[in-house]
């Protein structure tokens, strides 16, 4: 009877042992859950509610509501997508470093459908890298560097040489003109004339129609840039590569076909008539109404050029780029006027990161406007302060809190030659004085100025 009862106990215990072991391990296995938030309304979400803040005078407002009711990172319905929104820093970076397996660029379907499947933007894998690998190198060779400089100097001052001083100046406008000749020359070699005019005519009509598919200003485009490589080839690719256009071409890939380096040359227009000018121009925007950073930024843009000067020396691109609080002043701009506000991925698998499940076939809008401006990662962070960024702890922390250019594999592979043509920018700029008219910033559907910046100028007499 003792014997039945020990046994009883002990097939009890061993039973519960077993349970427990059994229970913890489904526990251990239950996916994380996903993040709080709404997917709104059926089929539109909230994209009405996102494109209303943005075109807002409060574009934040869309994130810092869910953001103070579902925290960082938060689920919505965006661009007709279920959609993780991630303003957290460590979950953006974690996003933009991982690779293709996990995800994969997404954009609207209007916008993937305009840019084709051959885009860099798109492309994946061991072609993106190639393209991108190829891109990059070049763009970082003292020899564009060099070419860059000539041009963006030259441009600069036949632009200023017709800035007159009793009519207004329009940043915007001038620097579009100026970044888009200089991208335009690196990219496949052409110089002013009326191919550029052209070329320039069909690039606005495709830029202010992006939202409204303007097919047929880029197969104009295309075609342009297919007659281009196709004189190329004729006549034979320089040894040198002098643009992108002959790096790809000297490529042995097959992969690399004139249809994928045509549409790659459009889509590589988009900084110099976008990106970069709004750079220059929102630059200009805040050292307007912070008179101290102008101060610093001339005495230290007067004294390089006083020295040159004497030396006898024209500036090099290596003289640009050694203009420290130049480029504190360009980090800063970048930081809050976030020209490229965030980018999408497709999630390839299902992802879990920081006790958050992002599920497979969902997106994620890994959103840098929020971050950049998180009052726990900068001090006063609707502040303009390029002083800030000569604080070396504040440098070596922004890795994944300061993403203005994108990262992992598709950082922009242009982020050096950007900063260069815009401290050219400054650079002469700084032998003026300006006053600006009161101006505001547009969010939607890209950055810009409102009344495209502008302002009254009187050029030093002594410099």
């Amino acid at each position: 009877m003792e014997n039945d009862q020990l046994w009883v106990v002990l097939v009890t215990v061993i039973s519960l042992f077993l349970f427990l072991i059994i229970l913890c391990k489904k526990r251990s296995t239950r996916r994380s859950p996903l993040p709080s938030g709404s997917l709104g309304w059926p089929l539109l979400g909230e994209t009405l509610r996102f494109i209303s803040s943005a075109c807002s005078d409060e574009p934040e407002s869309f994130m810092e509501k869910r953001r103070r009711m579902c925290g960082k990172v938060f689920k919505s319905h965006l661009f007709g997508r279920p959609t993780i929104v991630s303003t957290d820093a460590e979950v953006s970076r974690f996003v933009l470093q991982s690779d293709g397996k996990a995800f994969v660029p997404f954009y609207p379907k209007s916008l993937t459908e305009l840019m084709g499947k051959s885009s860099i933007l798109l492309i994946n894998g061991s072609l993106h890298r190639r393209v991108h690998g190829l891109m990059g190198a070049f763009f970082k060779s003292p020899h564009l560097k060099a070419q860059i400089t000539r041009d963006m100097e030259k441009y600069v001052k036949e632009s200023m040489q017709n800035w007159r001083e009793d009519q207004p100046i329009y940043v915007q406008d001038e620097a579009k003109n100026i970044a888009f000749q200089v991208l335009v020359k690196a990219l496949i070699g052409m110089d002013p004339g009326e191919e550029l005019e052209f070329l320039k005519k069909q690039f606005q009509e495709f830029i202010a129609g992006l939202i409204s598919l303007p097919i047929k200003a880029k197969k104009k485009m295309v075609e342009l840039v297919h007659r281009i490589i196709q004189a190329k080839r004729k006549n034979g690719i320089s040894e040198v590569p002098q643009d992108v256009a002959d790096v790809l071409l000297k490529d042995a890939s097959e992969q690399l076909t004139d249809d994928l380096i045509a549409d790659n040359m459009i889509d590589l227009m988009i900084p110099g008539e976008d990106s970069v000018p709004v750079l220059i121009t929102l630059t200009i925007k805040y050292l307007s109404d912070c008179p101290a950073a102008v101060l610093k930024l001339t005495e230290e843009n007067l004294k390089l050029k006083r020295l040159k000067d004497q030396l006898g020396e024209p500036l090099s691109w290596s003289d640009y780029l050694s203009l420290s609080f130049t480029h504190n002043v360009i980090t800063e701009t970048l930081r809050m006027g976030n020209v490229i506000v965030g980018v999408m991925r497709k999630a390839m698998k299902d992802v879990e990161i920081k006790g958050y499940l992002i599920p497979k076939g969902w997106c994620v809008l890994a959103y840098f406007r929020s971050v950049h401006l998180d009052e726990n990662l900068y001090d006063q962070p609707r502040q303009f302060n390029p002083w800030r960024w000569q604080e070396k702890e504040l440098m070596s922390s922004t890795n994944g809190s300061f993403t203005p250019f994108g990262g992992g594999q598709r950082l922009c592979p242009g982020l050096d030659l950007a900063r260069l043509e815009v401290s050219i920018f400054l650079h002469f700029v700084t032998q003026l004085r300006w006053v600006a008219e009161p101006d505001s910033i547009v969010n939607f559907p890209t950055v810009r100025m409102k009344r495209r910046m502008p302002v009254w100028i009187q050029r030093r007499k002594e410099l």
